[in-house]
């Protein structure tokens, strides 16, 4: 006999958020995409160490650890950079850990600003975890707008 359960145990988890941001789509690039490894550490404070495995320019394959305090833990993870666009996208998949995150970048001419989106995908779940999707996604979907306001906090802390 098969157990059904109320959820889809395959689906991923993603959670999502955008920002306008008043700089050129080549400044913000620069700011998440080249110097990734400089201002990751301050967009995301959890961040406590961070070493790329492949050098310091970034490029798809570029493999990376990180090791960040999740409620009084230290986890340790090593992701690798799936998707290198310059002043358009850049993605990772985590290598030990079911995860893909993204950067997407739209820019303004008139405007002479960008929309930031920042998508965080948790590809798989524990199927004990389950039933605990919604909380699992209100908390990727917090942690995306607090990406995205941080990076804007810090673009427009280091133009003044």
């Amino acid at each position: 006999m098969q157990i059904k359960f109320p959820f889809d145990s395959s689906k991923p988890i993603t959670g999502e958020a955008s920002i306008d941001i008043e700089q050129s789509i080549e400044n913000v690039f620069c700011f998440v995409g080249e110097r990734f490894y400089d201002n990751y550490p301050k967009w995301a404070p959890e961040v406590v160490e961070l070493e790329p495995l492949d050098g310091t320019q970034p490029f798809i394959g570029a493999k990376t650890k990180q090791v960040r305090e999740d409620q009084g833990s230290l986890v340790e993870s090593v992701f690798e950079i799936t998707d290198y666009q310059p002043v358009e996208k850049l993605t990772f998949k985590g290598l030990n850990e079911p995860y893909v995150h993204s950067y997407l970048l739209e820019g303004d001419q008139e405007k002479q600003s960008t929309r930031l989106t920042f998508r965080f995908e948790l590809s798989e779940i524990e199927v004990f975890m389950r039933p605990f999707q919604k909380l699992i996604r209100a908390s990727i979907e917090e942690g995306a707008e607090n990406t995205v306001e941080n990076i804007k906090n810090l673009m427009l802390a280091y133009a003044n």
